[in-house]
């Protein structure tokens, strides 16, 4: 049987980080130096070089910043689930992360978004219009 190219393969410094997602909590890397926060995360701060960075929790809030809609993907378990939304969000707190959009309907670049969890992988959806606004 064909491996899964949809889970990760978590390290020695990655683990903090996949543990936390399975436990549906969402953490990103801040610079203590520079107080920049970045993801993927990085033992180093990608602005100013700095290795004095921490993990902190992350609010779960993005907005959505560019998608695609794949039609196709070979790789399991990726043709059970197509189409599915690839993109690019911001996060509320800084940086950008690559994810996948799910549930989406008719998506929008500016779209709020909040973290979900499928099987320990970050995942977002569209946040549903406040009734009564």
């Amino acid at each position: 049987m064909a491996g899964r190219f949809d889970l990760p393969e978590p390290d020695a410094f990655t683990r903090t980080y996949w543990d936390a997602a399975a436990e549906g909590r969402l953490l990103i890397r801040r610079c203590r130096d520079c107080g920049r926060t970045h993801h993927y995360p990085r033992e180093f701060c990608p602005h100013c070089w700095s290795e004095n960075v921490a993990w902190e929790p992350a609010s779960g809030r993005a907005t959505l910043y560019t998608w695609s809609v794949v039609h196709r993907n070979d790789l399991p378990p990726f043709t059970d689930r197509t189409p599915y939304v690839a993109a690019v969000v911001d996060l509320a707190e800084g940086p950008r992360m690559m994810t996948e959009v799910v549930g989406a309907g008719e998506l929008t670049a500016g779209a709020e978004l909040e973290v979900a969890f499928r099987e320990g992988i970050p995942v977002f959806r569209v946040v549903p219009a406040t009734l009564g606004g």
